[in-house]
């Protein structure tokens, strides 16, 4: 067989000993056709980089990167760039590793979701025993990348690690309650940087854990009001209510003011070296609005649409009031 996944034809080829030797026949296939080829034909393509991207969930890791990064310059003085790569890698690992950990435990259960279905080990491109030891390799060389910044930041990682897969994985099959343990783990990357620099854990970091913790709530209860049918498949419990309805949307609607009042914390200076400008409070509030708009959206409408824009402008919100806090740091504040 003679495939190309980027070009228009595919053919089908095979080979024939005659009288005068070796003949080979070649047939084109028909675009119906090319829809039924097999699984196997279509990852001729992937390649180890790309299941390790898939096995680590490579762009939720440097998100979470991204944000262990901003909150180191928010605390930093001066910017030492070895401690910075040491926090980006250490922190990429323990991400990754999290995310292997996971898909091992749910290897069998992504087999039932479309949407996970084809990742590494529930298609049989990567073996459990080579995840679980990917795992285990970046677990240990993240902690120690941490460590090296200083005990903290590798102990707040080590937690990170271990209520993400001992507590909160097993128990997205249990409970609803699932996401609001998920929510600890996930919230430790913006405060994480801040402790990398400083050594220290206080009133900033915490405020910086704060606001990420409350705005997991909307973020993911929009993924899982997107994927709720997907999820029930595999029995997965992460509506609040259970439901996609008026509830679950009152509740995102509730998290959401209370993201958006921590956001703005730092404007009142009683939150340490932590604080913000009358302009960084403005741009700040103006993204936690356009987010709150959407949530309040949902609540109206309680269609996937708008689930969709909701997590749209979450992502974007996140990533925009981490910029703002570091801006105004150092444009307004000049340090």
């Amino acid at each position: 067989m003679i495939y190309n996944p980027k070009a228009t034809s595919v053919f089908l080829s095979s080979k024939s000993m005659g009288k005068e030797g070796i003949s080979l026949k070649v047939r084109y296939l028909y675009p119906v056709e090319r829809m039924n080829m097999s699984a196997e034909a279509a990852a001729i393509n992937i390649t180890w980089l790309d299941d390790f991207k898939a096995i680590t969930k490579m762009r939720l890791a440097l998100s979470v990167v991204f944000s262990s990064i901003a909150g180191y310059f928010l605390a930093a003085d001066t910017i030492n760039y070895i401690d910075l790569a040491l926090l980006a890698a250490g922190g990429y690992c323990l991400v990754g590793a999290s995310n292997a950990f996971n898909q091992v435990i749910e290897k069998d259960l992504d087999a039932l979701m479309q949407r996970t279905k084809n990742r590494p080990l529930p298609s049989g491109r990567m073996l459990p025993f080579k995840a679980l030891g990917l795992a285990i390799g970046m677990t240990i060389l993240g902690l120690i990348l941490l460590y090296l910044l200083n005990w903290r930041t590798a102990f707040f990682g080590s937690i990170s690690i271990f209520l993400y897969v001992a507590l909160y994985t097993p128990l997205k099959t249990r409970t609803p309650l699932a996401v609001f343990v998920g929510a600890f783990p996930g919230a430790i990357p913006f405060m994480l940087g801040w402790v990398a620099y400083t050594n220290y854990f206080g009133i900033e970091p915490g405020v910086l854990f704060m606001l990420q913790f409350f705005w997991q709530f909307p973020h993911f209860w929009a993924i899982a009001w997107m994927l709720d049918d997907d999820y029930k498949k595999a029995g997965f419990k992460m509506l609040p209510t259970g439901k996609k309805d008026q509830g679950t949307a009152f509740q995102i609607v509730v998290y959401t003011l209370w993201m958006l009042l921590i956001s703005l914390l730092p404007f009142t200076h009683y939150t340490g070296a932590l604080y913000l400008s009358l302009y960084g409070a403005i741009a700040v509030s103006i993204v936690g609005l356009i987010m709150l708009y959407f949530a309040g959206d949902l609540m109206r409408k309680r269609d996937d649409q708008s689930a969709r824009r909701l997590m749209l402008s979450s992502v974007f919100y996140i990533s925009a009031v981490q910029l703002i806090y570091v801006m105004d740091k150092f444009l307004v504040y000049g340090n």
